[in-house]
């Protein structure tokens, strides 16, 4: 008797299409926000990275023309001016790194990202703005904390699951006399 009535009960409940839509959309509903999830990371990563570059960029101009020289800026005030144009999207004081170095040709300017073990190694970075007419090269780091991770995608490139960010700005100082 009882296994007619259970018989019978799941018959009836595999017919009956109410709530079909909930149970669908629940079995949907995690991949399609993890999916959305990361592709919203992605688009902040690509918006963080493009607002890195333009800040280094613009403050670049201050070197290349001479007036950081002239105002005698250091590694802080230099760093400052690039923190005051994305200061919304990166912690600068503790996130961001600056090398800037000067070189005898374009030929000699190495372009590869200081990480070894997956570490940023910030060791070897100086601050050395050149004089009128020398080649400067500025590179900027950031790293960028990553979630997407925690839903079984890697988007990091650093070993603590961090992205790290970079900006080069490559340049020759005008001929000014100072």
């Amino acid at each position: 008797m009882c296994l007619t009535r259970f018989l019978q009960f799941t018959v009836k409940l595999r017919r009956d299409q109410h709530a079909a839509t909930a149970v669908e959309f629940g079995l949907i509903a995690l991949p399609f926000i993890a999916l959305l999830f990361a592709i919203l990371e992605t688009a902040l990563v690509y918006f963080a990275g493009q607002a890195l570059a333009t800040a280094v960029n613009s403050s670049a101009r201050l070197i290349r023309t001479g007036q950081a020289q002239k105002q005698a800026m250091s590694l802080a005030t230099f760093k400052q001016s690039i923190c005051a144009q994305v200061n919304a999207m990166f912690d600068c004081t503790n996130g961001l790194w600056l090398n800037v170095q000067t070189y005898p040709n374009f030929a000699s300017i190495s372009l590869t990202p200081p990480v070894s073990s997956g570490q940023l190694n910030t060791g070897s970075f100086q601050f050395s703005m050149g004089h009128g007419g020398d080649i400067v090269v500025i590179n900027a780091y950031y790293e960028w904390p990553t979630f997407s991770h925690l839903l079984g995608l890697n988007y990091s490139n650093l070993s603590d699951g961090n992205y790290l960010l970079a900006a080069t700005a490559a340049f020759k100082n005008e001929p000014f006399p100072w």
